[in-house]
């Protein structure tokens, strides 16, 4: 055998198009975050992206990936704050106090979840929860504040730790409200289920008088 034999003679040219195929495909040896933004392009970057409307995941040596939560990609004071002392405001619909609560928060930048009651269900489990059926309710933490007051929840927040004005990244998407109680899903009509389309007459209930239908 030559021992002399240079890289390309020990190549096939099936190899040297795989071994440049590979190359193409693997990601920079110093990335740290695989970004897939709005549009579907894909970045490999060392850096936090700030853009919230991206995927994130993270890269391991090993080529892992791991999904990144949106709430760890907040400024490092703004997630400490959420996370120690998290933010949950309950309201209803055709509730002004409730917008003015939410537009509050939206201003400051503070990350909440929201919980918005249209059921009895609902309100039986928000007076479970903090104590009230009234609207709108903020919890900063284990702290219960009935009530709109923006001094009152200024005062709070600012105890909390969250900053006084907003931090949060460039495309920030608020989580959207979602009921207390879980709805069940809705079953698939069959036709066997259908309704007749005349529905029998209904008997009178019961002690009522004559012609009275329920």
């Amino acid at each position: 055998m030559n021992p002399h034999l240079s890289l390309p003679a020990l190549l096939s040219p099936r190899s040297l198009m795989l071994a440049a195929l590979l190359a193409g495909l693997a990601w920079p040896a110093a990335a740290l975050y695989k970004v897939i933004g709005p549009d579907g392009r894909v970045t490999y970057t060392d850096r936090p992206p700030v853009d919230t409307g991206s995927r994130v995941s993270t890269l391991s040596a090993e080529g892992a990936v791991t999904e990144v939560p949106a709430q760890n990609l907040l400024p490092r004071d703004l997630r400490q704050a959420s996370e120690r002392f998290p933010v949950t405001l309950y309201v209803t619909d055709d509730c002004p106090p409730c917008d003015s609560g939410r537009q509050m928060l939206a201003r400051r930048g503070v990350p909440f979840a929201e919980k918005r009651v249209t059921s009895i269900d609902d309100a039986a489990a928000m007076e479970l929860a903090v104590g009230v059926r009234s609207v709108p309710v903020l919890t900063v933490g284990a702290q219960v504040l009935r009530g709109l007051s923006q001094i009152e929840w200024a005062a709070y927040l600012d105890a909390a730790g969250y900053p006084r004005e907003s931090v949060l990244p460039r495309g920030w998407q608020q989580p959207e409200a979602t009921p207390l109680v879980k709805r069940p899903a809705a079953r698939p009509v069959t036709p066997a289920a259908t309704a007749p389309a005349v529905a029998p007459p209904a008997a009178p209930l019961p002690g009522a008088p004559s012609g009275l239908r329920f």
